[in-house]
Formats: C-alpha cells, sequence, structure tokens
C-alpha cells in the first residue's frame, strides 16, 4: 500500500473523528483506489496515531460500504456499487429533510447567517475548483440544521449512511453542477428564513436525492435522475 508523506498528524482534540475523515477522504479522493489493502499498522504510521483509532475508523468505514473487512485477515477498499450509493442517497435525503422539518420552526437569525457564510464559502471553493473546501464548506451548511434538529437518532443514521454517498458528492463538485448546489443552498437559506417548512424540506430532499450515482461498470456517468434503481445482473440481458 502505498502511503502518501505529506500528511501531517491527526488532531488529537477529536482523534476518532479526525482518523475517521481523514481516511475517508483519503477513499473518496482516490488516494486509496478501490480494491486496495489497507493495513492498520501503516495507517496509524501515516496518520501518527496508535491502531486503535484506526481500527475503530475502519470499522466504521466498513459500516458505511467504503471498505470491506475481513477480520483476522484484510481491510480492502470498497468498489463503487451503484446501488449501494442508490440506496445511501435515498435514506440521507430523507434524514435531511426530516432534520429541515425539525428545525426550520426555531431557526434563528445566528443560524442562517452561519449557512450563509458556509454557502460562500462553498460558491468560492466550487469556482476555484477544489473539491476538499467544497466538500467541507458544504458540510458546514448543512450541518448548521442537523445541529438545530437535536436528533441523536437522524446524526447516527447519518453517520452510517454519509460515507458512501461521499463519492457521489465528490463527481457533483468536479462537475458543473456543483455551482448548481450554491443556488439550492441560497434557496434553502431563503425558505429557512421566511419559516416556509414544507418548501424547505423539499429543497432539502432535492438537493442530496439529485446527487449523480455511479455504474459499476466504470463509465463514469452521471444516472441521478433514473426511473429507479439498477436491475439485479440476474435480469440483465
Amino acid at each position: 500500500m502505498p502511503i502518501p508523506h505529506d500528511a501531517s498528524p491527526a488532531d488529537r482534540t477529536l482523534l476518532r473523528d479526525g482518523v475517521f475523515r481523514r481516511l475517508r477522504d483519503a477513499i473518496v479522493d482516490g488516494t486509496f483506489e478501490p480494491g486496495e489493502q489497507l493495513k492498520d499498522g501503516e495507517l496509524a504510521t501515516w496518520l501518527g496515531v496508535s491502531r486503535t483509532p484506526v481500527r475503530e475508523a475502519l470499522l466504521r468505514l466498513a459500516h458505511g460500504g467504503l471498505v470491506v473487512a475481513q477480520p483476522g485477515r484484510s481491510t480492502i477498499v470498497s468498489t463503487l456499487d451503484r446501488r449501494a450509493v442508490w440506496n445511501a442517497r435515498d435514506v440521507v435525503a430523507a434524514m435531511h429533510e426530516l432534520a429541515v422539518r425539525e428545525a426550520v420552526p426555531q431557526v434563528t437569525e445566528a443560524d442562517l447567517e452561519a449557512m450563509r457564510d458556509a454557502n460562500r464559502r462553498f460558491a468560492s471553493a466550487i469556482d476555484a475548483r477544489d473539491v476538499e473546501a467544497a466538500l467541507r464548506a458544504d458540510d458546514d451548511f448543512h450541518g448548521v440544521l442537523v445541529a438545530v434538529a437535536g436528533n441523536g437518532a437522524l446524526d447516527t443514521v447519518l453517520d452510517q449512511f454519509m460515507p458512501v454517498l461521499r463519492r457521489a458528492e465528490y463527481l457533483r463538485f468536479t462537475s458543473l453542477d456543483g455551482r448548481a448546489s450554491v443556488a439550492r443552498h441560497d434557496e434553502l437559506i431563503r425558505l429557512a428564513a421566511a419559516l416556509d417548512v414544507e418548501g424547505a424540506a423539499a429543497v432539502a430532499f432535492d438537493t442530496w436525492h439529485s446527487l449523480p450515482t455511479v455504474d459499476p461498470t466504470g463509465d463514469g456517468g452521471d444516472h441521478g435522475n433514473g426511473d429507479g434503481p439498477p436491475e439485479p445482473a440476474s435480469t440483465r440481458e
């Protein structure tokens, strides 16, 4: 496994989450490619941490579908699975719709300003084609209403399904559709400020449900607006 040489130590104040994010992002951006074996000792050396948080992160990544763990044997980066992305997209869209419904009635001006700031950073990152910065800003943007909702069960579901969907986000933010997300964010802010729960919930759902899916044959196409999930291989001609 080739280990990057330009990594700085993980933030020890948020060690577990920091290690998880670093490994997740390395898989999403292609640093670790599908089918590549991940060794916890080498990863721990790369990140400057012990093996324990690395093992915990790999377990979370396995639950999220980004790696396939074989206890006592090996952990490998999973291949892109269109059906898994499709299913995760549906769940995440529904969770963000729920978060908006719960958050909008209690949103404050400070919350709205935090969303505006995040969207400004997001737009700048899209213009600069800085996908990592765009992902961070997008997390901050949607995280405002998720935090306001304060629904622990919702947080747990998002934590499980967001990793596999991260690849779909990466595809969006490297394409022209990234600019459309800026407009969707602006509309969500406007509707939330107006306390329009139904309108804001619909925009939140569409923002996530319109993410592209990836064909596992590797054609790289955007399959985000199909009529349904792909048929099982056994039914195809």
